[in-house]
This record gives C-alpha cells, structure tokens and sequence, in this order.
C-alpha cells in the first residue's frame, strides 16, 4: 500500500524530525525507538510500512529542508550522520497557496494534495497538522452542516487555518489529523464531510511530556481515593512552538488543552493552572515542574512533584508517524468520521474516551488487533 504523509508545517522541527526519522528508520540506520506502532501488540497489526511512505506537505516559510535538518542536528535534536538526501521530499514540499476567497484556497490546497498523490500513485494519503497553534478563536460559526459551510466559504474568511486545511484534506479525498489544539475538523460540518467522502480524522493536541505525565498520575490518585487539592505546572519551552506560544491566545489554546486530562480523570477539577514561558535559550528542548498537593486517610495533606525534561521534536516525531500508519489503516479499512480509538496520542482526543493512559493503551491496542490486511 503506497501512502503519502502531508504535513502542514512541513518545514518545521517536527516535521522535518520525523522526515529525517522515517528515512533513517527504513534504511536501518536507527531503531524506531519511541514509535509506538513498533512496540506489541502493535507491532503485529496490519499497518502500513515506514518503506510504503511517500513525504510532502505545505509551509509558508521557504527555508530549505536539508538547512532546517542541520540547525536540529547542532541543536541536539537529531544526529547528523543520519540526516539523508532530502532532494525528492523537498520537491514535493509546497507554498501555502492563497486565493481570492477561502473556497479558492482550499480548492489550490487540495489540488497541490490531489498532484502529489497522482505524481506517486498513491493509494491514500494521510494529511496531518504540525503547524504552529493557532490562537484561541473567541468566537467563529458552529457550521452545523455542510451545506451552511459551503455557503459561506465563498464570502469573508470563516474559517481558522487548521480548519480550512482540514476542508481541503477531506475534498481532496485525504485522512486528516491534528497534532495541534488547533480547531482542525472540530465542527459539526466537517464530520459530515468526512462522512461523506468515506474519511477519518483524528486529534487533537499530540501528548507528548508533561500532560503524559498526568495522564499516568491523575489515574493512581483516582484508583487510591486520594482527593487532589491543587495541581499545578510551569513549562518552559523555546524553538518555534515555544516562540509562537508567547502570543497570548496561542498560550491560552494550548494551557486549555493541557489541564482537560485532569477533570475527566478526577472527575473533578482542582486548583491550579498551566502556564507556559517561552525560553529562547532552551531551544528546542522543554522543562516542566508540577506542585500536586493532596489530602489522604484522616485528612492528612500531602504533596508530589515531578520535573519533566525532554526534547520536543523528538517526543512528536514518532508519534506523527505511528499517527499516520494508523490512520492509513483505518481508512483502508473503511473506518470513516472520527477516530476516538487513538485517544493515547492526544491531550484533547476527540470523542467520548478515557482519559487514563493504561485504558486509552487498551483501547489503541484493540483498535489495532481488530485492522484488517490491507
């Protein structure tokens, strides 16, 4: 099964660290450490394989692939020994067309996605969103069908850029995925297109550090009956993502995302809040520290901490592949609408799911032994 990887922000550290990743995993250059669908009982499910990939996307920076690769290999992100011939991905890696109304430009979207998948004779392809977090929109149409939707693209801007993106992908005949907190295909009338077109769709919000963490704990406090009184985090980040979440209403989008895993697994929601500092200086590593304060048996009070250091890009990368097979199967599989079975990836997954990482494991790991051979 030929697939075709587009990612939105294809210039960007995540996306080029998971090119750069891809690439060196099939050559045999590394071991897919931190892939998730290598892992059993993943690794025996009908997936797509690394080698079945075919790489392109869209940007609105121009600077070259092979250059980013070199600045994330000096910074620690990747060895530069394993940075391969990034030519034929480059080519196929696009400008983010813009025309007169948003119904043009998802239109020159979806084109550039349709020539890539005819160019390689692709059977699907997965779009998956790494751009930047867009901010919080205070207030945009729900677009409680199609039809309203349809209407209007073709008058002032409706739609935030995550979601236009996703209206492309699913014209085009495309899977889409959102790695951000970004809106993506959150609207009522983008699941019916999906629907329509036979496409699934999955997100949001890659959980990649501190929320994972949280994800692993909130649960044991559950389990134990011990009430969380307080839970608080400072993270502090620097490289691209962390210079665009010093825009306030970025912040906003991603601190929401980031504290939700606490009341669906409580059940309640405790004092506290997350904050994120941009840090220039860390690059594009990350730093958090957590306070829990919590009472036990007879009232006692008590407290935790944790401190959380990691490398951004290469806690993403893999999980935008893993992403991406998984995807892949389920729309071979005829899966169409939303995906909540891949709720493990996310901070804010789509659907009714758990929020505990043992029971969304559970659920990735069904989802997975039950794909059919493509």
């Amino acid at each position: 099964m030929a697939v075709g990887l587009w990612l939105v922000g294809a210039r960007g550290s995540v996306a080029v660290t998971s090119v750069v990743g891809a690439l060196a995993v099939r050559a045999g250059l590394t071991e897919p450490t931190g892939m998730v669908t290598e892992s059993p009982p993943l690794r025996d499910a009908h997936l797509p394989d690394l080698t079945d990939f075919v790489f392109g996307g869209h940007d609105v920076t121009d600077v070259p692939l092979a250059k980013k690769a070199e600045s994330l290999a000096a910074a620690g992100v990747l060895p530069a020994a394993l940075i391969p011939d990034l030519t034929g991905v480059e080519e196929e890696v696009k400008a983010l067309p813009v025309g007169g109304s948003q119904r043009e430009t998802a239109a020159l979207i979806a084109a550039d996605i349709t020539g890539f998948r005819e160019r390689h004779r692709l059977d699907r392809v997965v779009v998956i969103n790494v751009a930047s977090t867009e901010p919080v929109v205070s207030a945009h149409p729900a677009f409680s069908s199609l039809a309203e939707l349809d209407d209007a693209l073709g008058g002032d801007p409706v739609l935030p850029a995550s979601a236009l993106m996703a209206y492309a992908a699913f014209t085009s005949g495309c899977a889409f995925v959102d790695f951000t907190p970004s809106t993506g295909a959150r609207l009522p009338a983008l699941d019916e297109l999906a629907v329509r077109e036979g496409l699934p769709y999955a997100g949001r919000d890659g959980k990649t550090g501190e929320t994972l963490v949280k994800s692993v704990l909130a649960p044991m406090f559950a389990m134990r009956n011990l009430r969380v009184r307080t839970w608080s985090g400072t993270n502090l980040l620097g490289g691209g993502d962390g210079a665009n979440l010093a825009d306030p209403a970025a912040n906003a989008a991603k601190a929401g995302s980031k504290q939700r895993v606490l009341k669906e697994t409580l059940g309640y929601q405790p004092q506290g809040h997350s904050l994120i500092e941009y840090v220039d200086d860390i690059g594009d590593f990350k730093t958090a520290w957590d306070l829990i304060t919590f009472t036990g048996f007879l009232g006692a009070g008590m407290r935790m901490e944790f401190s959380w250091h990691g490398c951004d890009s290469a806690l993403a990368a893999p999980l935008v592949l893993d992403l991406a097979r998984l995807t892949a199967a389920a729309h071979a599989s005829g899966r169409s609408g939303p995906l909540p079975e891949l709720a493990f990836f996310f901070k804010d997954p789509i659907g009714n799911v758990p929020h505990g990482l043992a029971d969304q494991w559970a659920l990735l790991a069904r989802f997975a032994r039950e794909l059919p051979r493509a």
